[in-house]
């Protein structure tokens, strides 16, 4: 998470949409950086913990922004990062393992350490399902997320790919995809609503 004071803004780490590259470009400009665990905490806990800190210690009333990406294609993402050589052997490595087969590991009732990625609808929302993040854009549409981050911080903004996972076929058959879409249902809902949107969804909190 970045935190930019004067913009009234923070920037919500989602897994797995770019969250590294967006961290390298923008670090310089934030009064706040989580790092570590903390990096990637979650929008509930903004809400909870992070904005009423900031409002009683710096007196700003934080907007939240996050990226969301397909949930197939985060999904993917997830399995190519750990089929990388340097979890080779441990319990979170997908190593030998199809994408389908991860997939299916996912939406298990019981899944094992690899497949255990969370998602993004619980990310970015109360375990009531209501969203708990102000502006959600679309991985897909980088440069509608890239003019609202340059307006709101007052500079232009150039993105280099960081922590690239290594390629690896992520073929999935239609029913499992299927399968998919019915246990994850609302993250897909989510992630139709911020395209429907033109890739930026604007849901103001109080």
């Amino acid at each position: 998470m970045l935190i930019f004071l004067p913009s009234r803004l923070a920037f919500l780490a989602t897994p797995k949409t770019g969250t590294t590259a967006v961290e390298t470009a923008l670090k310089s400009q934030a009064e706040i950086i989580f790092r570590g665990s903390r990096k990637h905490t979650p929008a509930m806990r903004f809400r909870r913990k992070v904005v009423p800190f900031v409002e009683n210690t710096f007196g700003v009333q934080l907007e939240g922004v996050a990226v969301m990406r397909d949930p197939v294609d985060q999904i993917a993402s997830w399995f190519r990062y750990r089929s990388s050589d340097r979890l080779e052997g441990s319990p979170l490595s997908t190593a030998g393992l199809s994408f389908e087969q991860f997939v299916m590991e996912v939406i298990d009732d019981d899944p094992p350490p690899r497949a255990q990625i969370g998602s993004q609808f619980s990310f970015m929302t109360n375990g009531d399902g209501k969203v708990m993040v102000d502006h959600i854009f679309a991985y897909e549409s980088q440069p509608a997320f890239r003019t609202f981050m340059a307006d709101r911080l007052g500079k232009g903004l150039k993105f280099k790919a960081k922590n690239v996972s290594p390629p690896v076929r992520t073929d999935l058959s239609n029913q499992a995809e299927q399968r998919l879409r019915q246990a994850r249902a609302a993250e897909f809902a989510l992630y139709e609503a911020v395209v429907a949107t033109k890739g930026h969804l604007h849901t103001p909190l109080p």
